[in-house]
């Protein structure tokens, strides 16, 4: 062979990698996959969802999460479902969450759905400060008519006449409450004072839902108890330090707000008391910056969220305000009852977070039912609803077997994750993104790596984390004085089979 043919042959050959295959399932780490939201459950709303997401570069996801707590809590009390016409009803109350990273763009979706909240709390307070000039009036009448009647006690004092009855002018009325449909973070007490004049229920806003989930163990005695009844909507009193007691006929409080994937995991360690998994949870893929296709029909949405909040109470047989039960038609009673034994089947014995989420979806579905049927009623118009519909149900079993437990395995597996595992999973997604051919372990504790590598900063996280991409033949030592005296430069090279 010629030094011509050698030098030929060496450079048609297919280059020889000393690389290892790496491990490509340590970028997810055992986490399940996103999976669409599917459409049927918002029936018209859905439009207007896939134009939030469409306007914030989103997936449907955390607009139609919005949607359905913002629904159910202008609904709240006033409508119930009743499965199979018996004493059994559940009452519009959903509990949702926006899981993603802080650069996913979740709030701007949120926000734009609840916006119409806050117009009608706003709405609301012309009226409020007619009704309470009006009061103040009939406070100040009630003041005189007292002071007249006791001027009348007085002129039979010391004799055997009679006292004249108090007037009912005399007894100061009720002081009227402000409309309020959103509230924050706030401890139970204050959550009581707003449901005192909003006996339908409101909405628990909070941009950070890490808050509220710590705070169910921060008010000693009283914030788990109460949170409990709020999904439920049952009766509940709160004890007050300064003025006695609240009593609650109905404490309705549907929820809203985004978290994070690594604050998730420790906030649900030890979780598994019936709270968390009642939270419905959302987590799609982020998607890139794209330019919006259209506009926001907000007045489509904003006349819908006004039918809803003008939906009026029912009256109990003794003439009080009570809601009115919808109940399943005999088909979609029937439809219900095969897939609640089938759903009971799946929730095992409730040992896990994920089991006992399965276990409480058969409420959920009714509820989820209920705010279908009113949805399209709310933006169709006709005549109000007297039942839930076939479709309905149908829609919030799909949405549940197809969205809702594969997110909710999605969330609670990667919280089942060692921190060494998810440390290593997001620096191997962050090599990935970035296109990274050589990582420097000082450099990722600076700018611009450390906003995006935040868990990381632990002591000793990053080490664990380049240890276990070590061992799955992500990157090697590629350790260098850089010519000098003192420690070597902590350089890794990174596999090429990574990046392709």
């Amino acid at each position: 062979m010629t030094a011509a043919t050698i030098r030929e042959a060496f450079a048609n050959a297919e280059p020889v990698s000393l690389w290892a295959a790496p491990d490509m399932t340590l970028i997810d780490n055992g986490r399940r996959p996103a999976v669409p939201m599917p459409g049927e459950l918002f029936g018209p709303a859905w439009a207007i969802i896939q134009q939030v997401a469409d306007s914030t570069s989103t997936a449907p996801d955390y607009a139609a999460m919005a949607y359905l707590a913002s629904a159910a809590s202008l609904i709240g009390g006033k409508r119930r479902a009743s499965p199979y016409g018996s004493d059994w009803s559940e009452p519009s109350i959903l509990w949702c969450a926006a899981l993603g990273e802080p650069s996913s763009r979740k709030s701007a979706p949120l926000e734009a759905i609840t916006r119409p909240l806050w117009s009608i709390q706003t709405n609301a307070r012309a009226d409020f400060d007619i009704q309470r000039r009006a009061w103040q009036a009939d406070v100040e009448r009630a003041k005189a008519e007292r002071l007249k009647w006791q001027e009348e006690v007085k002129k039979v004092a010391g004799t055997q006449e009679a006292a004249p009855p108090m007037p009912t002018l005399a007894n100061e009325p009720d002081e009227p409450k402000q409309r309020q449909t959103v509230i924050s973070d706030v401890t139970p007490e204050a959550a009581a004072s707003v449901l005192l004049g909003n006996p339908q229920g409101v909405l628990c806003y909070n941009d950070e839902l890490a808050q509220w989930l710590e705070s169910f163990d921060r008010y000693t005695g009283g914030g788990r108890p109460f949170w409990l009844s709020a999904f439920g909507g049952r009766p509940h009193n709160v004890t007050r330090k300064s003025s006695g007691s609240i009593d609650l006929k109905f404490t309705g409080i549907s929820v809203l707000g985004t978290i994070q994937p690594d604050k998730i995991v420790t906030l649900l360690g030890g979780a598994n008391d019936g709270l968390v998994p009642r939270v419905l949870w959302a987590w799609p893929e982020k998607l890139p910056p794209r330019r919006p296709a259209g506009r926001i029909d907000m007045s489509r949405l904003e006349s819908a969220y006004q039918r809803l909040e003008l939906l009026s109470w029912g009256s109990s047989a003794e003439g009080e305000q009570s809601p009115i039960v919808l109940p399943f038609t005999p088909r979609a009673a029937d439809i219900f009852h095969e897939w609640e034994i089938e759903n009971a089947a799946s929730d095992g014995d409730g040992g896990s977070l994920y089991e006992a989420f399965v276990g409480k979806m058969s409420g959920t579905a009714a509820r989820l039912a209920l705010v279908s049927e009113l949805t399209a009623w709310a933006f169709d118009g006709g005549n109000e609803p007297r039942e839930i519909s076939e479709r309905s149900l149908a829609a919030s079993i799909k949405w549940i077997e197809d969205y809702a437990k594969p997110m909710a395995a999605r969330t609670y597996g990667d919280a089942a994750v060692s921190p060494k595992e998810r440390n290593a999973a997001l620096l191997a997604r962050y090599i990935r993104k970035t296109g990274l051919s050589l990582v420097n372990l000082r450099e990722l504790r600076r700018h611009p790596h450390k906003p995006h590598l935040k868990p990381l900063q632990d002591r000793g996280a990053l080490e664990e984390a380049v240890e276990a991409l070590e061992d799955a033949s992500w990157i090697r030592p590629q350790f260098d004085r850089d010519g000098g005296p003192g420690q070597p430069r902590k350089d890794y090279a990174v596999n090429p089979q990574v990046l392709k």
